[in-house]
């Protein structure tokens, strides 16, 4: 709390150059910085999608080649020759017919290197390929993983250690190999394995056009780990299996050399092989260091100009305002004649404006108040002549109350003490409220006049709960619907009349009721009543217009309303021939919140 006195004790050329800074820079920084993250972010995906998708192109390549070379050994499985060939390979003699059929696919379909047709004997049939006859074929791992393989279609890869040697001096570096076990479909034995080498050229010649920024590259690695295709001068020579998670897709960066890598990869599903993108992370950030640069030369820009603009309007703002305080220091020292002569039209020129008018107005006050006293102090001095007669009668009444007593006239004294009441609390040394027992004993007084004026016609009950004789309230509340009670309720009736008033504390309000079982009133009656009660302010501002009957009412709930609000009032309930009833809604007032009249 003390830190933001402090800041309120700033003035206010501080506060709106700091305002204008905070409102013109600071945005700009945080938008700078948001846009930056934001730029980086969309590279990055950018990115990585646009690698993505050409991951994407060249494993449907590859897939598409591998594709054409499971065609061809389907191909090759259901010829008759060699089907012949592989039933009795020993006996065969027809083997130029399938060299040839053979050497057909290598000349029509370019990526294929070699094709060899091994029996389950071991003979074999080739177009390109030929074998140490001292080998067993179908004792070499090819042989027996397209077996294993059941008749599937499989790529081996890298043909390492398989001991072909091909006639057109292909070596094994140059292929990747795929068999494929031809099986008896009645029988479900193994007749033979097609083995096929893919011209490594075709995957190298479709992996090196893709570049990754300036030094970025593809490569290609089996499921074993071990690379089908890898580029000159590689940043890195192997990718670890670990590196790369079970995900089909995703990427991944390293730190090789002090420098990080990002590598980006894809799988591909039917050849099992894993392309994978490699590019130094820094390449990707150029475009964001561009953007950066003239991000910052703009917010340079923008503080240069903007810290001079700030300070130039926070003058135009704070000045005529000091100047309004000067203004306003000399009139609190006692100088109401200043004025603010600046022609401005803006809330500055309004606000000058207004104080011109509010010294005028002092001025025209001071004035009025000085007359005001000079007439106050005349109308005490009147009130005061005025206020002999009250008391002169209240104790002339004291005098006959004492002489009808002395004189045995009981009745006499009592009607003279209940006035004398009257008078007393009436008084109430010219106090506007007084506590509700004061308020209850003007009223008993009150009705002990009535009942020696109305005799067995009237008759009356108080029931006032002791908690709320300490509470105060407005004088003269009861008295006027009690007379209206008595001249118009009671009055109008046969027969003897009763009142019943009741005082109670109700939650936080003081509740007071006078019911009667007099005449009541019409319902047309009833509602105009309620009206003007809910009109009562308006209607006593114009007292002499109003109609006796009921004004006494309506003056007090006039009253009321001004003293507490319209929360608090009059509530009236009426049947003709049946009685009404009053209540009144009043705060629970206690002493030390009350006002001294």
């Amino acid at each position: 709390m003390k830190k933001w006195t402090q800041i309120n004790n700033i003035p206010i050329r501080y506060k709106l150059i700091s305002h204008f800074l905070f409102i013109g820079i600071l945005p700009i920084l945080c938008l700078g910085i948001l846009v930056s993250l934001t730029v980086e972010r969309v590279l990055e995906e950018q990115a990585n999608d646009n690698t993505m998708q050409l991951i994407s192109k060249v494993n449907q390549t590859f897939e598409f080649h591998i594709n054409n070379m499971q065609s061809i050994t389907y191909m090759i499985a259901s010829d008759n020759e060699v089907q012949q060939f592989l039933d009795e390979s020993d006996g065969f003699k027809n083997k130029y017919e399938i060299q040839r059929f053979l050497r057909s696919f290598t000349t029509i379909t370019s990526e294929v290197a070699g094709i060899m047709v091994v029996s389950n004997e071991g003979e074999y049939i080739s177009n390109e390929l030929y074998s140490p006859s001292v080998i067993d074929l179908t004792k070499s791992f090819w042989y027996e993983e397209a077996v294993k393989n059941d008749g599937i279609f499989h790529i081996l890869g890298r043909p390492d250690g398989r001991r072909l040697t091909s006639i057109v001096d292909y070596k094994n570096e140059d292929v990747v190999s795929v068999v494929r076990a031809v099986i008896d479909p009645f029988t479900s034995e193994v007749r033979g394995v097609i083995l096929i080498d893919l011209k490594l050229r075709v995957i190298a010649e479709t992996a090196r056009d893709i570049r990754l920024g300036k030094s970025g590259y593809l490569m290609v690695v089996d499921n074993k780990g071990q690379n089908i295709y890898l580029p000159n001068q590689p940043i890195v020579e192997k990718v670890p299996l670990e590196w790369i998670s079970e995900q089909p897709s995703g990427n991944f960066s390293k730190t090789i050399n002090h420098e990080r890598i990002q590598f980006i990869y894809q799988r591909s599903p039917f050849a099992d092989w894993t392309t994978v993108g490699v590019f130094p992370a820094e390449e990707s950030l150029f475009e964001l260091r561009e953007i950066r640069f003239y991000l910052t030369v703009f917010i340079f820009i923008i503080m240069i100009f903007g810290i001079p603009v700030s300070y130039y309007l926070s003058q135009s703002i704070s000045k005529p305002i000091v100047e309004l305080m000067t203004f306003m220091r000399k009139a609190e020292s006692g100088d109401l004649n200043v004025r603010y002569m600046d022609k401005r039209y803006d809330e500055i020129g309004l606000l000058g404006r207004s104080f011109n008018t509010m010294l005028q107005k002092l001025l025209e006050l001071i004035s009025l108040t000085e007359r005001q006293e000079r007439q106050k102090r005349d109308a005490e001095f009147r009130s005061l002549q005025a206020n002999i007669n009250p008391h002169f009668l209240y104790n002339t009444l004291d005098t006959i109350q004492w002489m009808a007593r002395k004189h045995k006239a009981m009745d006499v004294a009592e009607v003279v003490e209940s006035l004398a009441k009257l008078f007393r609390i009436g008084l109430s040394k010219g106090r506007d409220t007084i506590m509700v027992s004061e308020e209850i004993e003007h009223i008993e007084s009150y009705l002990k006049i009535q009942k020696t004026r109305y005799r067995d016609k009237l008759n009356y009950r108080m029931k006032v709960n002791p908690k709320v004789h300490a509470c105060y309230t407005l004088k003269f509340i009861l008295q006027p619907i009690i007379e209206n009670a008595i001249y118009h309720g009671i009055k109008e009736r046969r027969g003897p009349g009763h009142i019943n008033i009741t005082a109670e504390k109700e939650a936080s309000q003081l509740i007071i009721k006078i019911i009667d079982n007099g005449a009541g009133m019409e319902k047309d009656q009833l509602d105009a009543l309620r009206i003007a009660i809910k009109e009562a302010v308006k209607r006593t501002e114009n007292a002499e217009s109003q109609n006796k009957k009921g004004y006494g009412i309506l003056n007090v709930q006039a009253r009321i309303q001004l003293a507490y609000g319209n929360d608090y009032g009059l509530e009236i309930d009426s049947e003709k021939g049946q009685g009404t009833c009053v209540k009144l809604l009043l705060p629970i007032i206690k002493e030390q919140y009350l006002e001294k009249g």
